[in-house]
């Protein structure tokens, strides 16, 4: 008898019954072995990471901005573009009304917050930078109260940006962490919300707009973005976006090496607290990247790379050449990693795209720039040479330099045998030129050490080549002079001095002016002196006699 006969149902339920079976033990069988179960859960963390997608762009898409904030503009670098093969944009965010992007996610978060809570009695934060004028800004526009803990070490010029937004200004404890913990007791004992400067969703999806505004300036092919990261919440918002949009663009996180949070959480697979952060990008001088930006970034950015100080100050010179703008260290960032990124990849005629986060840096950090800016390009060579102490040796030298441009010449006389001078030389070819200056100077028997990255020799040693020479110089006079600064004028000026008198003094330094300024001491017997004095009258050059100036009297003699 028929099977579908004995169990009295029709042939076609049968076959369906028997599938059903054989596919209900393979599952048994394959969720025992945990095929199953493993299909099963990266299908949900699919889902769920879909989920968020959707619901974090729609966040950035709806975020309340435009109240404080404006679309900056993509400007397109020709230098840049021209020098590395690539065509670089560069978001404009410096444009802001607060010279940062900040104000973005302040005001959506504030705005956000008192919207489910119109009661809000106000809100409170802890920063020394740009966010702190972005929440002052922001709840000045919705008519909050609002409080601004920041360290009693914060510059008035900062505090006095707050101010003038109208916030309450509270100046606690020695450092960042000190304020935040002081913030917290205030926010809960006041009834205050705080506003965080990066972990917080609704300050990520107001940073995101950026990447909007990108999408819509060019809507054509991107390669990449480079964005800078302290705490995550400008890469978080970046990246959310993007990848929600535009998948195939990659998003390369840059930090500074002494403040890579991070680079090293990716390092470790976890997130980490830095013993100690660099300070000179401020902006993005972060102790540990935050937990809700490192959960959602660390899948999200395509790549972690870091600059040095070096390398941000000669992006803060690349991007006043293109736009005559100055930015802050930590707005100069990205394109430091976007120009050490094309290099080390030997990227061409990719289009990629840099953000400027902002433009907020006392005026007296633009010599530590220009200085450094030089050397980050590998535009100049920081060298210790030793030479003979004999008149005619500073000639010889300079002989081998040729048309080299020199920046620094820094000497002081220390015996009879040996001098060492400490020179800085341009570069027009790179780290290529200078090995082989070096060759040529150890050819010629000199002794060379290359100071060019010894942060000892660029931020102390370089002005202190010298000091009191001891008993061993009595008959020292000092004088200074003035040329017009050109390639080899230094050396058509030492020629004319000649090998007549030793030099026991020399320092110069090359400030960017059409004049050429020197200080230099000889060893002249008193009875040359009429002599030297006449010979100095010829050389045509405008010179002062410094003998018995007080700070050769009390610091060089």
């Amino acid at each position: 008898m028929k099977i579908w006969r004995i169990l009295a149902i029709g042939p076609t339920k049968v076959i369906a019954i028997t599938l059903f079976t054989a596919v209900c033990i393979t599952l048994v069988i394959a969720w025992s072995a945990g095929t199953i179960h493993n299909l099963w859960l990266d299908y949900l963390t699919e889902t769920i990471r879909a989920m968020a997608k959707q619901q974090f762009l729609e966040k950035v898409l709806t975020a309340r901005v435009y109240d404080v904030a404006r679309e900056t503009p993509l400007d397109y670098l020709e230098r840049i573009s021209s020098r590395f093969d690539n065509k670089v944009w560069l978001k404009r965010e410096d444009l802001q009304s607060i010279y940062s992007f900040k104000l973005r996610g302040a005001f959506n978060a504030i705005y956000q917050v008192h919207r489910i809570h119109p009661e809000l009695a106000g809100v409170i934060t802890a920063s020394a930078g740009n966010h702190a004028q972005g929440v002052a800004l922001a709840a000045s526009k919705l008519h909050l109260k609002a409080t601004i803990v920041m360290p009693t070490s914060t510059p008035n010029i900062k505090v006095s940006a707050v101010k003038s937004f109208g916030a309450k200004v509270i100046l606690h404890g020695d450092n960042f962490d000190a304020a935040k913990d002081y913030c917290l007791e205030l926010a809960k004992k006041e009834g205050l919300a705080f506003i965080h400067p990066f972990d917080d969703f609704n300050v990520m999806a107001g940073q995101g707009t950026i990447a909007h505004e990108i999408i819509r300036q060019h809507p054509d092919n991107i390669d990449a973005i480079f964005v800078p990261v302290g705490g995550g919440g400008l890469m978080a918002g970046i990246a959310g976006f993007i990848k929600a949009v535009k998948p195939d663009v990659k998003l390369i996180a840059v930090e500074p090496a002494d403040a890579a949070c991070f680079y090293e959480a990716i390092k470790a697979g976890r997130r980490v607290t830095l013993k100690e952060v660099g300070i000179f990008a401020d902006g993005v001088a972060v102790r540990q990247i935050g937990k809700k930006t490192y959960s959602m970034i660390r899948d999200l950015v395509d790549d972690v790379i870091t600059v040095s100080t070096d390398q941000i100050c000669a992006a803060i010179k690349d991007t006043f050449e293109d736009t005559r703008a100055i930015c802050e260290p930590a707005g100069a960032v990205s394109l430091a990693g976007l120009k050490k990124y094309v290099e080390s990849k030997g990227l061409k005629g990719r289009t990629l795209v840099a953000i400027n986060s902002g433009a907020n840096m006392n005026f007296d950090r633009l010599r530590h720039v220009s200085e450094r800016s030089e050397l980050g390009e590998e535009r100049e060579a920081l060298l210790a040479v030793q030479i003979p102490e004999q008149p005619g040796s500073f000639k010889r030298f300079c002989q081998i330099i040729g048309k080299r441009q020199i920046t620094e010449f820094n000497y002081r006389y220390a015996d009879d045998s040996i001098a060492r001078v400490f020179a800085g030389i341009q570069l027009t070819h790179g780290i290529a030129e200078k090995i082989e200056f070096i060759a040529l100077l150890k050819s010629k028997n000199y002794l060379v050490v290359d100071m060019s990255d010894n942060e000892v020799a660029k931020l102390h040693a370089r002005y202190m080549v010298g000091g009191h020479p001891g008993a061993s110089v009595t008959n020292e006079l000092l004088f200074r002079f003035q040329f017009p600064e050109k390639p080899g004028a230094l050396l058509n000026f030492l020629m004319k001095v000649g090998k007549r008198w030793n030099i026991s003094l020399f320092h110069y330094r090359n400030h960017g002016s059409n004049f050429g300024r020197i200080l230099m001491g000889f060893q002249v017997d008193k009875a040359d002196h009429e002599t030297f004095r006449a010979f100095l009258s010829s050389l045509d050059i405008p010179h002062w006699d410094e003998t018995e100036n007080s700070a050769y009297q009390l610091f060089l003699k």
